[in-house]
Order: structure tokens, then C-alpha cells, then sequence
């Protein structure tokens, strides 16, 4: 019976300590810091439409299917909506048919990652490394030759035609 209990209470102790560290490894709706880019959320809320607001800012995602971006198929660069970082280039974009904007490849040094538990288990968020702001997921079922799919917010990116 001791051992029952022993085994019970440090089985309890583990869920209580990992719980609490899947918490603070969470994909928290705080500012981001130590980014090139900083603002204050005010300064982030004027220089921002709304749905980019709740983008990049707090972590949200917009509706699948509406972003505009989807049927964006000229030549150029696709930017962040925050501070205008090129992040992909049009000739990696591609129809992943999940309702978002997709990418098989970024821009070098234009992203950082991070593990996301908002949904309960890990994902590995991007976010601009010049402002932090949100962008999406990348997921390992891209098409070749890098097998990724950077399944990105439309409400996050703007695109940049290419000079005529």
C-alpha cells in the first residue's frame, strides 16, 4: 500500500510539474520582445488594420478561405503586414488547398520559429525576426524539394509586385 501511495503521489508531482512548464512554454499572447522592430501595442493598433492587429499581435488566425492573397499569382515578394520584411518569394507560393496562403520555401533570415501548445500539442510557429509578429504555422508535408509548408495568414503579408 506505501508504494501505491509513493507511486501515486510522485505520479501526480510529474503531471504537476510538467503541466506547469507546458504553461509557461505556451504560446502566450505577450508583446514580443528583443525584435529590431518594437512598438507599443497603441503604436501597433494605428499602424495596423484590425485583422492584422489580431494577426501579428495576438496570435490569431483568420478565417480560411478569404484571404485575397489566395489568388495572388503575379511576380514578386510577399512582406510582413508589420514592418514590410521581403518573407517569400511568389515563385514558392503554391495552392496547399487548406485556405491559406502557402510557401514551400522562405526568404533567408526573414523568419524564427517557436514551439506553439495552444492547441494542446506542438506546432512550430513563425513569426517575422524583424518584428515578431505572427505569421503561421510550417508544417513537414510541403511538396519538394523541401517537403515544408509554411502555411501563413493572408492578414499577416502583404505582396510587393515585381517591377514591370
Amino acid at each position: 500500500m506505501n508504494q501505491l501511495s509513493r507511486r501515486s503521489l510522485l505520479g501526480w508531482l510529474g503531471t504537476g510539474v510538467a503541466g506547469t512548464a507546458l504553461a509557461a512554454c505556451g504560446s502566450g499572447k505577450a508583446e514580443a520582445k528583443g525584435f529590431p522592430v518594437q512598438f507599443s501595442e497603441a503604436e501597433w493598433k494605428k499602424r495596423l488594420n484590425p485583422e492584422q492587429f489580431r494577426v501579428l499581435r495576438k496570435k490569431d488566425t483568420e478565417v480560411p478561405f478569404t484571404s485575397p492573397l489566395l489568388k495572388e499569382h503575379r511576380r514578386g515578394t510577399f512582406v510582413c503586414a508589420g514592418c514590410a520584411q521581403p518573407l517569400f518569394a511568389s515563385a514558392t507560393k503554391y495552392d496547399s488547398k487548406t485556405g491559406w496562403p502557402s510557401f514551400w520555401q522562405v526568404l533567408p533570415k526573414a523568419i524564427g520559429t517557436s514551439t506553439d501548445w495552444e492547441t494542446g500539442y506542438p506546432r512550430t510557429e513563425v513569426h517575422c525576426s524583424r518584428c515578431g509578429g505572427h505569421l503561421g504555422h510550417v508544417f513537414n508535408d510541403g511538396p519538394k524539394p523541401t517537403g515544408k509548408r509554411y502555411c501563413m495568414n493572408g492578414d499577416a503579408l502583404l505582396f510587393q509586385p515585381a517591377p514591370a
